[in-house]
């Protein structure tokens, strides 16, 4: 039996897909006003950046989308509505714009989907978890999977992973103490299996063990096949051990999104651990002083955790605190 937990969050919704007691998938939505994949949008083409094929089209909420291709009669200036197919991704030194079709005729602005929407949608069981009840989220390993993907480090010493993330896709290197035709099999169904619990989407190359023949190669692929759903495309295991995934990308995934703002990431899981503190009443939230910071700015987050928690939030700041030694007392 599977279900989807899910937490309307301070700042961030998360829901995990859990099925026979794991936690095979897990989703984040952080609370702002950029545009939503499947959203229809309406803007304004700013620039051309090839002819016919692709331009920037500045929408009215201020965020610029990259429209592929450019309608035939539009030209510069010219109003335009956009259908949204990815978001805008934060990456290294050049950040992605969200990226626009032409809508079909006759569609009208609307929101894209909400995380809730989204997995209402695939018909699996929606089990709400509020902050007042056990945190079954964390019972499933929520805490370890967040780890996880801002240190890029899965798995033990018999066989690990390291994600690296590059402008042109994501790397996952496969290492252990394990016999490469063991550790291959290994390998592939840890990262089949990370890929799906964070998200990971687009190009994704993975970096398997040199195995002794095709035999040893087909099964560790095979073990990609076994553990991550369609739709995906994959490459052979070619004889250097390597295999390359592509998945449809419309979102940021966990690592891109955890790892964009380390301040709001430590702030935000303190807020979490803040909801579910001692019995209620009034607490004060102990942190480095840029987490602090971020709080005082953000007043609306502090009184809806005052009104979930019914009492009054100190904030107070130590400098002597790394972004993830904060508590609440």
């Amino acid at each position: 039996m599977a279900e989807w937990l899910y937490e309307e969050g301070i700042g961030e919704a998360r829901a995990a897909l859990i099925e026979k007691g794991k936690l095979v998938e897990a989703l984040i939505e952080r609370d702002g006003d950029a545009v939503r994949p499947g959203a229809v949008a309406q803007g304004r083409l700013v620039a051309t950046l090839i002819p016919k094929k692709r331009g920037v089209v500045r929408l009215i909420s201020g965020e610029e989308v990259l429209l592929e291709p450019i309608p035939p009669r539009l030209s510069e200036g010219a109003n335009v509505l956009v259908e949204i197919i990815r978001e805008a991704i934060a990456e290294e030194g050049r950040p992605k714009r969200a990226k626009g079709r032409m809508p079909q005729p006759g569609s009208k602005p609307h929101a894209g989907p909400s995380l809730l929407q989204r997995i209402r949608a695939t018909g699996t069981p929606v089990v709400p978890c509020p902050a007042h009840e056990e945190d079954r989220l964390e019972a499933h390993g929520w805490s370890e999977l967040m780890e996880e993907a801002i240190s890029g480090e899965v798995g033990a010493e018999d066989a690990a992973l390291r994600l690296y993330l590059t402008p042109a896709m994501l790397l996952i290197d496969v290492d252990g103490s394990l016999p490469p035709a063991q550790l291959g099999p290994k390998g592939a169904k840890l990262a089949a299996q990370a890929v799906r619990r964070m998200g990971l989407a687009g190009s994704i190359g993975i970096d398997l063990p040199t195995m002794n023949n095709k035999d040893e190669r087909m099964i560790a692929a095979a073990q990609i096949d076994k553990y991550l759903p369609l739709p995906f495309e994959r490459t052979a295991v070619n004889g250097f051990g390597f295999l390359q995934i592509i998945r449809r990308r419309e979102r940021a995934n966990l690592m891109e999104l955890l790892r964009e703002d380390p301040v709001l990431t430590a702030a935000l899981a303190l807020l979490r651990r803040a909801e579910r503190h001692g019995q209620g009443g009034a607490a004060t939230i102990t942190a480095a002083p840029a987490i602090i910071d971020l709080l005082h700015k953000r007043q609306d987050w502090i009184d809806l955790l005052a009104k979930r928690r019914g009492g009054a939030i100190m904030l107070k700041a130590d400098a002597s605190l790394a972004l993830a030694g904060g508590h609440v007392a």
